[in-house]
């Protein structure tokens, strides 16, 4: 509706859902004085901050298509899922688990992060981060409870930033990044729980035997990119396995 001004809703003080989607809003200072409010999205507007005041009951939000430049002041303790899809965010730096505790959905997709180094939210599920610039993962061993991990189209050529505590780690995928050789793929052997895997788009996908090569070094795959795995196709893969592990001896 071309909305500037929604100073009026500080008058609904019981208001539990607000879409304000759509506007043309700067500032989101007026909802302050919605104490009750439990889910609010402000998609596709001209906004540059997330920060607002703390919602003590707040538990979903979304910025979608805005112009926000970082993560810094928002604080609400009950928040579950956050999205910033498509806006202007270059770190993940500003976002705190002492006031963020509840949050297990974090969507970052199509901004311009470098790297996941510092992003202080160690209870997330679901982290979103497709359509960025990230060439290196730092910090991912807090994620112990993190379920699924999305980098497609990034600039990823070494796998390096995995460890063992990612525990639960089922879904990762790494479609069009820059990763060559499956010597980085091997990396991805410390994730105990990893069933699915997205590898295509990489140039280690046009290399021949790639999905044998792939699942002779990750056993445990359910899926690798599209197709689920076959049980002749995982037997053929420990065959290959095994020859590779008496050549190395």
């Amino acid at each position: 509706r071309g909305l500037t001004d929604i100073s009026l809703l500080e008058r609904f003080i019981h208001l539990r859902y607000v879409d304000l989607s759509k506007n043309k809003l700067k500032d989101l200072a007026p909802l302050s004085s919605l104490t009750q409010l439990l889910w609010l999205k402000v998609d596709r507007n001209l906004l540059t901050s997330a920060s607002m005041q703390e919602m003590p009951y707040l538990q979903v939000i979304s910025f979608d298509f805005n112009q926000i430049m970082n993560l810094e002041g928002i604080t609400h303790p009950l928040l579950a899922s956050l999205s910033l899809k498509e806006n202007k965010i270059q770190t993940v730096l500003g976002l705190s688990h002492d006031q963020l505790f509840s949050l297990q959905v974090l969507e970052l997709r199509g901004n311009e992060i470098e790297t996941t180094a510092g992003l202080g939210v160690s209870k997330l599920k679901k982290l979103y981060l497709a359509k960025n610039t990230i060439y290196s993962l730092g910090d991912l061993e807090e994620f112990e409870q993190l379920e699924t991990l999305h980098l497609r189209d990034n600039k990823l050529e070494a796998l390096d930033g995995f460890s063992d505590s990612l525990k639960c780690l089922q879904y990762l995928n790494l479609r069009s990044n820059g990763i060559k050789s499956f010597q980085e793929v091997e990396k991805l052997q410390v994730l105990p729980m990893l069933q699915t895997l997205v590898l295509m788009g990489n140039p280690c996908a046009e290399e021949p035997n790639y999905r044998l090569e792939v699942l002779s070094r990750l056993l445990q795959l359910q899926r690798l990119d599209k197709e689920s795995v076959e049980e002749e196709e995982r037997e053929e893969a420990k065959n290959i396995r095994q020859t590779r592990k008496e050549k190395e001896k």
